[in-house]
């Protein structure tokens, strides 16, 4: 399995702790996948889908590399208050990810760090189902391969 997909499915078991206890005002009922789903394919919310979008590299002297990956988390929700509980689920995501921005994803391996660089809604156009999503960078090191 590649660090892409390390770092996702790490992500995913850290957004999965969001019950609705402790600090978390929703309750995400392990609704979280690594698997993009729109909201018409779903019945049951919330639902958060966390995918791996196009990565940058940085090479440096010594062999070095970073790694830049772009993450898009959706978040689905449904409710009355559709935007009122998306807002309480993006603020809880946001939350873990600000926990996690030196996220250990392979047992030693870490990201240098999580950056969101955007956040955003439907805004209300598809009540009762609220859209969102949160756009991140994880920075980490490219390890190289030995033959």
């Amino acid at each position: 399995m590649s660090a892409r997909s390390k770092i996702v499915d790490t992500i995913v078991t850290k957004l999965k702790a969001i019950d609705g206890t402790g600090v978390y005002k929703s309750d995400l009922s392990n609704n979280v996948s690594n698997i993009l789903k729109f909201y018409d394919e779903l019945s049951d919310f919330p639902f958060v889908s966390v995918i791996s979008g196009y990565e940058n590299r940085e090479y440096l002297p010594g062999d070095f590399r970073w790694g830049n990956l772009n993450i898009s988390i959706k978040v689905y929700v449904q409710n009355e208050y559709a935007q009122a509980e998306l807002e309480k689920t993006l603020a809880d995501i946001e939350y873990v990810i600000s926990e996690n921005e030196q996220l250990v994803y392979d047992g030693t391996n870490q990201t240098t760090e999580i950056l969101i660089t955007s956040i955003q809604t439907d805004e209300g156009v598809l009540n009762p189902i609220g859209v969102g999503e949160i756009n991140l960078v994880a920075k980490y090191q490219v390890m190289s391969h030995n033959p």
